[in-house]
């Protein structure tokens, strides 16, 4: 099943960079595969250490515009935030974001009635909306665990 899926989202990618007017270098393959092939919403730099063990002479600039460029084609998603290294996300599923403050990790999950957001018309009558999106912040279960845990062992 995996691998179907993959292979659905390496067809979907192929097709956003063609209709693009991009080529489908090897380079971005490898980056658009690895950014697919994980759940970590990565930074670029993440992307670059994973992707320079199969290609050794790629740049981080290579990787970074790279990334941009497949959000700019609707191939992948900046993960908006707060403040740090852009985050990028390859899933393509409907689904939503909930980043912890502490740890910075950040994590997919879907609730069903966020997928249609009311936009108010003044927004749509002035701009192309491209897409909605909800992002949640706050203190993920493993440092509330941590947290309570040391609590626990002060007391």
């Amino acid at each position: 099943m995996q691998e179907m899926n993959s292979q659905k989202g390496i067809d979907k990618f192929r097709d956003c960079c063609r209709r693009a007017g991009l080529k489908v270098t090897p380079q971005r393959e490898l980056i658009y595969r690895t950014l697919m092939d994980t759940d970590a919403h990565p930074s670029a730099e993440w992307v670059y250490e994973r992707v320079r063990k199969s290609m050794p002479t790629i740049s981080l600039d290579t990787v970074n515009r790279t990334l941009l460029t497949l959000s700019q084609i609707g191939a992948a998603f900046v993960v908006e935030g707060s403040g740090e290294s852009r985050r990028f996300d390859g899933n393509l599923c409907s689904h939503q974001h909930f980043k912890c403050v502490r740890c910075k990790r950040i994590l997919d999950f879907h609730h069903e009635p966020f997928d249609n957001i009311s936009v108010p018309e003044e927004i749509r009558k002035r701009f192309e909306l491209l897409r909605t999106t909800v992002y949640l912040e706050g203190i993920c279960d493993r440092c509330r665990a941590r947290s309570e845990s040391s609590k626990d062992t002060q007391l």
